[in-house]
């Protein structure tokens, strides 16, 4: 069986075991000192002065619009193509998901659809450009827009640890970024678990009283928060995946570029695209068909784990439609037709990548 997330082995090393014992030992499991090595650790990886530890990814995305200040009345600019957290946070908050298209090619937020909608909307406020599957989106062109309009800028890199693109790595480009170590992505803390950064001192020291029910270092509790924070074992599983993740999205890498160079050859398979200038980590592996549920069929009877990253568009759920005016999306409403997830984590062999490869050809011969 080709599974397409792996759990086991490379992700429970023998000192990950050991560094969460000692926590567990030491009886200090929150607001101890490993979650602000973990913290330091990543924001020094990033390039950034300042990382705040939280409980998940969408956490992450909530107390960056929050201690910026987005709320009632405001436009905030989310892909059509993403997970249902990137809008989730904005609703929570009070304020307007405005859904925009997205680039057919790199599945990422087109530029000239947020600059369309940010010229038709009422009080924008904010943009979250998401790097989708683990490559970056044009975010000097979504920043020179987000510049114009005085926007703030939180980059939803929860599949895109370290990518970069033109030099620049994921989360640095904009005034906040945000991490998910949820268990399937690039790298995990051992449960849910998420990380902010920025450089801005202030967005920094609020986004870390909002975490911990709005109180500051003296005790008092000087806003409305709640708690948001990661726990010492989290930090301990971070602090040692934060060592091999960027091995790990290297063998992604490799076992990408084999897929892409075996599926050359069948017209029907669209590849992902990756830009020059992109560093991808390839959380995901997607790629385009016209007749998927037949091939994932056939591809699980040959017992080739494959998923879809996303069957619903973002601004078609419920949730969403029941509170917000949705507009049509073209590109993004193809692609969800279309996109198959094939198996990818770092221990996938040249050997299954060449059976997925392989049944996929016989599919279309």
């Amino acid at each position: 069986m080709v599974d397409s997330v792996d759990f086991t082995d490379i992700r429970v090393a023998e000192d990950t075991i050991e560094a969460v014992v000692d926590v567990l030992e030491s009886g200090r499991f929150v607001k101890g000192p490993l979650v602000e090595r973990f913290e330091n650790r990543f924001a020094e990886t990033c390039g950034v002065d300042h990382a705040v530890a939280v409980s998940s990814g969408t956490a992450a995305i909530l107390l960056a619009l929050e201690a910026a200040g987005i709320g009632e009345g405001d436009s905030v600019f989310v892909p059509g193509h993403t997970f249902f957290a990137s809008a989730s946070p904005v609703l929570a908050l009070g304020a307007t998901p405005v859904f925009v298209d997205v680039d057919p090619e790199t599945y990422t937020m087109d530029p000239d659809s947020l600059a369309t909608a940010v010229a038709a909307a009422d009080n924008p406020a904010a943009v979250i450009p998401v790097h989708i599957y683990g490559g970056m989106a044009d975010v000097d062109a979504i920043d020179a827009i987000a510049s114009e309009h005085d926007l703030f800028v939180v980059e939803d890199s929860c599949q895109a640890h370290f990518a970069s693109r033109d030099g620049a790595t994921a989360g640095t480009v904009g005034d906040a970024g945000a991490f998910s170590f949820y268990p399937s992505k690039n790298m995990t803390v051992g449960g849910d678990g998420g990380m902010a950064i920025t450089d801005d001192a202030d967005l920094a020291e609020t986004m870390r009283m909002l975490r911990n029910h709005g109180r500051g270092d003296e005790g008092v509790h000087r806003r409305l928060g709640l708690n948001y924070r990661l726990d010492e074992t989290n930090a301990a599983v971070g602090l040692r995946q934060l060592d091999r993740v960027r091995d790990w999205s290297e063998r992604r890498r490799a076992a990408a570029r084999r897929y892409t160079d075996r599926l050359a050859d069948v017209d029907a398979v669209t590849t992902p695209f990756v830009p020059a200038d992109v560093e991808h980590v390839f959380h995901l592996y997607v790629i385009q068909v016209p007749d998927r549920e037949a091939l994932a069929d056939f591809l699980a009877d040959r017992n080739v784990d494959t998923g879809v990253h996303y069957p619903t568009p973002a601004h078609q759920h419920p949730a969403i439609v029941s509170r917000v005016e949705t507009p049509e999306l073209p590109v993004t409403e193809s692609l969800c037709d279309r996109i198959l997830s094939l198996p990818m984590h770092p221990r996938l062999t040249d050997a299954e990548v060449d059976y997925v490869c392989s049944a996929i050809e016989e599919f279309y011969q």
